[in-house]
């Protein structure tokens, strides 16, 4: 006769608690625009490709190199917001960026 086990659940949040550090801890906050930047990257490649578009394509449209395109959708942090606006323009889609600071909200559109 099978009995079962208990076990114990986690949630995401406890796990990168455990694992990463409290949120606002340094090694947290980086994992979490890391994380926010390989999304973007990776928004950016399913534009592209929705539109049928190579990263070559779309270095053309914006004014720079292949290469510029596939670091741009494998690493974004070392790339600056206005290319990324050209790039979301050049692939027609909208883009907002919000901005907290000193408790103000700056939108960008």
């Amino acid at each position: 006769m099978k009995t079962r086990r208990n076990i114990d659940l986690t949630t995401l949040d406890q796990l990168k608690d455990n694992h990463i550090g409290k949120v606002g801890t340094p090694l947290r906050d980086k994992y979490e625009f890391d994380l926010k930047v390989e999304i973007l990257g990776e928004m950016i490649k399913a534009a592209r490709k929705e539109r049928n578009l190579t990263q070559e394509q779309l270095g053309k449209l914006i004014g720079v190199q292949k290469s510029q395109i596939s670091k741009l959708e494998r690493n974004t942090k070392n790339v600056t917001i206005e290319t990324i606006l050209k790039v979301f323009k050049a692939l027609k889609t909208n883009i907002k960026f919000s901005i907290e600071m000193n408790e103000q909200n700056f939108e960008l559109t």
